[in-house]
């Protein structure tokens, strides 16, 4: 019994990455709202900041392995959820006489149901697979490689967020003929931002397993996503 309570115990540093975590998928969101370019790229601002959740994603699966990940993947779905709902019923809510906001603030939080719904779906599809894959190549290299297993994630899990996200949300809207472009741009340049990323990442992984003397390999787990309660 004493092993099971000291198997389940959320240490510290965990707790501080899904803070961060959290503020990231909630923060993305909100810059989500404006169009930004890169010379020829044109993107949302939410690229600012949404690369670093799948960078989280990472280093906690590296630690402390998938069932961890799992739990703070939906941790982050939760809070995510309950930023655009509230911000919904403020947005339907009328704004009083003497405001004058109202459109700026619809724009921020005036999320619509199409967009949320497909922002959801591959957020979770999205950052399910980069754990999948990051957990299934740290057993069969025995741990090695960890710049290149960050990276692999990242594109498989970018990839299934974009292919995810595009149609659903924008489908209709523009061009089908761009879709192609738009996924690839977007899984380009955040797997760009992962590479960039690696040198702090790499440093943050080996602090924590150092800190927490933890290295977790995913040996005889289950992958079900809804086994939240699995630590």
């Amino acid at each position: 019994m004493e092993k099971i309570k000291e198997n389940q115990k959320i240490s510290v540093l965990f707790m501080l990455y899904g803070i961060l975590f959290c503020v990231c998928l909630i923060t993305a969101n909100v810059l989500e709202t404006k169009q930004i370019s890169f010379g020829p790229a044109n993107m949302t601002a939410g690229l600012i900041v949404f690369p670093v959740s799948y960078i989280i994603n990472d280093v906690v699966c590296e630690v402390w392995g998938y069932r961890r990940t799992r739990l703070l993947i939906w941790l982050g779905f939760a809070m995510n959820f309950m930023f655009v709902v509230f911000g919904a019923i403020a947005d339907w809510i009328p704004g009083a006489p003497y405001w004058h906001g109202e459109e700026g603030f619809h724009q921020i939080f005036g999320l619509a149901p199409r967009i949320a719904g497909a922002s959801f779906l591959a957020f979770l599809a999205g950052s399910f697979v980069n754990a999948y894959v990051m957990s299934k190549m740290k057993l069969n290299s025995e741990g090695r490689n960890f710049s290149a297993r960050a990276v692999l994630s990242t594109v498989f899990g970018e990839f299934t967020d974009s292919v995810i996200f595009f149609p659903l949300a924008l489908g209709g809207v523009i061009p089908w003929e761009e879709m192609p472009s738009l996924v690839i741009t977007q899984v380009t340049l955040k797997t760009v931002y992962e590479i960039v990323a690696l040198p702090v990442t790499i440093r943050v992984v080996n602090f924590t397993k150092k800190h927490d003397h933890e290295d977790v390999f995913d040996r005889d787990i289950a992958y079900n996503v809804f086994k939240v309660k699995e630590l």
